[in-house]
């Protein structure tokens, strides 16, 4: 029986995808050689002022009427003080109390069974630079000596807190893969996990069920993907279930999870927000985000997944799930609907792009806007297939060859004799042949165990080399079995 009730919150930090950095004309490119982009007011130099970037405004805004939130009219940034090599200025410039966006939700859950997870805020700060630890494994504790980098110092980022309205580490999965999908579809960020782009820490407490009160909650960092956030939260669950269940107290601090091991382990006591000595930025003026700003934003905003996805199952009568599937990613979506412009097999059209599509770009490690097969070239095979030019086992064949070189599937299947054989004389030739030589398969169907014709279809497509029309091949067996 479960006695605690998990409470989670995340705090989702999205690199902004603006060229030049928060305060500063230096690039955001990533991959530069190490203190390439940098400037006097990224590397926090005196007398050196900032210029608050306008595209970065406007992406959170754009956020922030995505994710359903109230933008604020008036929003400032503060100065967040601490201290650590790669944060040059002694401060973060952040926000505290006048965030751009408060009081959102994400719809998380299939239709029907869905609920909202609350967001608190989203505001806009720089990001700080990054240490590199020489040393066999790559973490502080075991360095020999760390490296700065201040590449990223002043980069911008869009911090997503949510509510504690989270039950469990599926919930917080799906709530990331939902928001990354939303970001990417608004186009403030490519979320890419491996790049820093997104980065997550994870809030979790654990408290009886029926208490209203929260108990201290454990904030864990370094979660560089998806799985790391769930498999952490599963640790820490079992780890402060075991803490309650023995009388031991639990306390607010900071943990980092290690995917190693699948543990985590104390990094320090959590800061509270008065330890940070919050201060109005006095370098920058506050910002007025008018209506018509707002409405000329909204003016801009795409059609979101959630709108995609039922608009998909509505308009090409495909089930849910693959309509999830094919929405989840924009450029998935956008390529789909390429080719449903040019053909209405819908159903076919989904299939093989969720299927063999995806199978050989997962494979080849490449993105759908890579893909040497084209949404005409993926057409014209779905075309064969219907007008029974190609069966279904040799289409696959088919695909193979076209994503390989890219070829136009009609010449592929004429070079290579790859016509579906529907001609009923040659395909009772082959039924003779295969019911001659698997006698002991024919008595069987023929005792009653009618499972044995998938085998001797099986037979005949093989027989054929794939090219017998499966359907035709069925109907000839039962006939001459009859």
């Amino acid at each position: 029986m479960v006695k605690y009730e998990i409470v989670i919150g995340l705090e989702v930090h999205v690199q902004l995808k603006t060229e030049s950095k928060l305060f500063c004309g230096c690039s955001t490119e990533f991959g530069a050689e190490p203190n390439t982009h940098t400037c006097p007011v990224c590397e926090g130099l005196p007398g050196a002022l900032p210029v608050l970037n306008k595209k970065a405004v406007e992406f959170a805004v754009r956020t922030a009427l995505a994710l359903n939130c109230r933008v604020n009219e008036y929003a400032k940034f503060d100065r967040k003080n601490y201290f650590y090599p790669d944060l040059p200025k002694n401060y973060q410039t952040s926000q505290k109390d006048m965030p751009f966006a408060e009081h959102g939700f994400l719809e998380i859950g299939e239709p029907g069974k869905s609920r909202n997870i609350g967001i608190t805020r989203a505001h806009v700060e720089e990001d700080a630079g990054k240490l590199i630890h020489a040393g066999v494994s790559g973490q502080i504790g075991e360095a020999e000596e760390s490296l700065v980098d201040l590449n990223r110092t002043g980069i911008p980022l869009l911090e997503i807190v949510s509510e504690p309205d989270i039950r469990s580490s599926a919930e917080a999965y799906e709530y990331l893969g939902s928001l990354k999908s939303i970001l990417q579809y608004i186009g403030i960020s490519d979320c890419d996990m491996e790049k820093g782009s997104l980065r997550c820490d994870a809030n979790i407490s654990l408290r009886p069920f029926g208490q209203k009160e929260l108990n201290p909650k454990v904030e864990i960092k370094n979660l560089n993907s998806f799985k790391n956030v769930k498999d952490a939260l599963d640790y820490e669950t079992a780890r402060q279930t075991a803490c309650l269940d023995t009388g031991e107290k639990t306390y607010q601090e900071t943990r980092l999870f290690t995917a190693e091991k699948g543990v985590t382990t104390q990094m320090r006591s959590k800061e509270e927000a008065n330890d940070y000595r919050y201060f109005p930025e006095p370098d920058l003026v506050v910002n007025h985000i008018t209506p018509a700003y707002i409405e000329e934003v909204k003016k801009g905003l795409v059609e979101l997944p959630s709108a995609r996805k039922k608009r998909f199952v509505e308009r090409y009568k495909i089930p849910e799930y693959d309509a999830g599937v094919l929405t989840a990613a924009k450029a998935t979506a956008d390529y789909f609907e390429r080719c449903t412009a040019l053909h209405n097999g819908y159903k076919a059209l989904s299939n093989l792009v969720m299927g063999e599509l995806a199978g050989f770009l997962k494979a080849t490690g490449k993105e759908i806007t890579e893909s040497p097969v084209t949404p005409e070239n993926l057409v014209k095979l779905v075309k064969l297939m219907e007008n029974n030019t190609v069966s279904s086992k040799i289409a696959k064949v088919v695909f193979e060859e076209m994503y390989k070189k890219g070829t136009d599937p009609e010449k592929i299947v004429k070079e290579k004799g790859l016509v579906q054989i529907t001609d009923t004389n040659m395909i009772n030739s082959i039924v003779e042949k295969v019911i001659a030589n698997n006698i002991k398969s024919v008595e069987q169907y023929k005792a009653g165990k009618t499972e044995v014709l998938g085998f001797l279809v099986g037979q005949v497509m093989k027989e054929s080399q794939g090219k017998a029309n499966p359907g035709m091949a069925n109907k000839v067996l039962k006939e001459k079995l009859q």
